[in-house]
C-alpha cells in the first residue's frame, strides 16, 4: 500500500509571499482542486475559539480556504457544533457571537457561519457507523450531513483528553451534535444537578421515553428509561442537565476516530492543519497557555490519520519552549504530548482510525 502524501511547508515568508498567500500556494499543490467543488456545499470545520482564548487559528486562513473553494465553483461555509459544556459556544446564537467576536464573519472570512447542530445543539443526523466497536449511530450536525464536501481546518495542538486536537478531534468531537458530544465523553448518561434546577419540565417534554420526572420542583432521570440522547442537556435553560463525562481517555479516542469515520465516509475531504501557537490545551478553554513548543508549519493532506501523525511526529522533533507548562514536566515518555498530560495516549486515535479505514500512518511528506 503507497504511502499517504502529506503536504507540507514552514512558516517563513518572503517579500513575495505572505502566510496567506503560502498556505493558498499549499493546498493548490496538495490537490484541493482535483475534488469537483462545482455547484457544490463546501463545509469548512473550524474551531471558532472559546471567547478570551487568543490561541485560536486567525481568520485569514479560512478566508484563504473559502476563497479556493469559490475559485472552483464550490459555495463555502464556516462551521462548527455547539459545545456540551457550559460556556461561550453552547447554543447557535452565542456561537456566532463568539465567532464574530474572535474575526469570523462574512465580510473577514468572505463566507458565512452556520452552527451545524442548530439552536440548542439538537439538529443532528443520525449516521450509521459501518465496523463501529463503540458507536453504533453517530449524531452529527444536520448542516454537516447536508455538505456535498467537508473541509478541516485544523489548529494542532494539545489537549488534556486525548493527547492533542487536530484533523480527527476537529472533525470527530467537533462535528457531534451536544448529544453526539455527550456520547463521546459519557459510559452513562445524563442526570440532574439539583440546586440550578427550577422544575420547569423542558427536559420532560422533549424525552420521547419518559426518563425525566418532576418532585418537589426539581427532575431527575429515570437511568433505567433513559436512552442516552442527550436532547435534555440542550434544552435545559439553567444548564442543570449534566452529562456523566465518565469515559476513559483511550475510548474517547477511539469514538472520536468513529465519529470521523461518520462525518468524512462516502463524500470527498480534504484536511488542513496549522502547527502553530501549540498551547497544551483546548481552543475551548476561555485562555490559553504559553505554546509548548515554537510554532513549525502549515500541512494539507486527503488523509486524516496521515495528517496527525505527520503533525504529531513534527512537534516531537521540536525543542521545549521555555517557560511553557511542558518544560516544568518530566520527559520521561520522549513524547511532548505524553510529557504534558500523561493520562493521554494519543496514539490511540490514530491505531483506531486506522483500522476503521480512514487512512494511514505511514506517510510521504512532501515540502514546498
Amino acid at each position: 500500500m503507497a504511502k499517504s502524501k502529506v503536504y507540507f511547508t514552514n512558516m517563513r515568508t518572503s517579500f513575495n509571499e505572505n502566510l496567506p498567500q503560502k498556505l493558498e500556494r499549499l493546498i493548490k499543490t496538495a490537490g484541493i482542486g482535483s475534488i469537483d467543488f462545482d455547484k457544490k456545499y463546501a463545509a469548512i470545520k473550524i474551531h471558532f475559539g472559546e471567547p478570551g482564548n487568543l490561541a485560536f487559528l486567525r481568520p485569514n486562513y479560512a478566508a484563504v480556504v473559502a476563497k479556493v473553494v469559490k475559485e472552483l465553483g464550490g459555495k463555502p461555509f464556516l462551521t462548527d457544533c455547539n459545545t456540551l459544556y457550559v460556556g461561550g459556544r453552547k447554543n447557535a446564537l452565542d456561537h456566532i457571537d463568539a465567532a464574530y467576536q474572535n474575526g469570523f464573519s462574512p465580510f473577514s472570512t468572505g463566507c458565512h457561519v452556520i452552527i451545524a447542530d442548530g439552536l440548542k445543539g439538537t439538529d443532528e443526523a443520525l449516521v450509521p457507523v459501518e465496523g463501529g466497536v463503540y458507536v453504533r449511530e453517530a449524531k452529527i450536525g444536520q448542516a454537516i450531513m447536508d455538505a456535498d464536501i467537508v473541509i478541516s481546518l485544523n489548529h494542532f495542538k494539545g489537549h488534556e483528553a486525548t493527547g492533542f486536537g487536530g484533523a480527527l478531534k476537529n472533525l470527530g468531537m467537533g462535528c457531534g451534535s451536544r448529544a453526539g458530544k455527550m456520547e463521546m465523553h459519557s459510559a452513562g448518561k445524563p442526570y440532574v444537578e439539583q440546586e440550578p434546577c427550577i422544575g420547569c419540565g423542558r427536559c420532560i417534554k422533549i424525552c420521547a421515553h419518559d426518563a425525566p420526572s418532576i418532585t418537589d420542583r426539581k427532575a431527575s432521570i429515570d437511568h433505567d428509561k433513559c436512552v442516552g440522547c442527550g436532547r435534555c442537556i440542550g434544552v435545559c435553560p439553567m444548564d442543570a442537565v449534566q452529562p456523566a463525562g465518565d469515559e476513559s481517555n483511550d475510548i474517547l479516542n477511539k469514538k472520536i476516530a468513529e465519529y470521523t469515520w461518520a462525518v468524512v465516509h462516502g463524500r470527498p475531504s480534504f484536511h488542513i492543519s496549522l502547527v502553530v501557537d501549540v498551547s497544551p490545551y483546548c481552543d475551548c478553554h476561555a485562555e490559553n497557555d504559553v505554546p509548548i513548543v515554537p510554532n513549525v508549519g502549515m500541512f494539507a493532506s486527503f488523509d486524516p490519520v496521515a495528517l496527525d501523525q505527520a503533525c504529531a511526529d513534527a512537534v516531537n522533533k521540536q525543542p521545549v519552549m521555555a517557560g511553557s507548562i511542558l518544560s516544568e514536566r518530566e520527559h520521561i515518555h520522549h513524547d511532548h504530548f505524553t510529557d504534558t498530560t500523561p493520562v493521554t495516549n494519543w496514539h490511540v486515535a490514530i491505531e483506531h482510525a486506522e483500522k476503521m479505514g480512514l487512512g494511514s500512518s505511514e506517510y510521504e511528506l512532501i515540502e514546498i
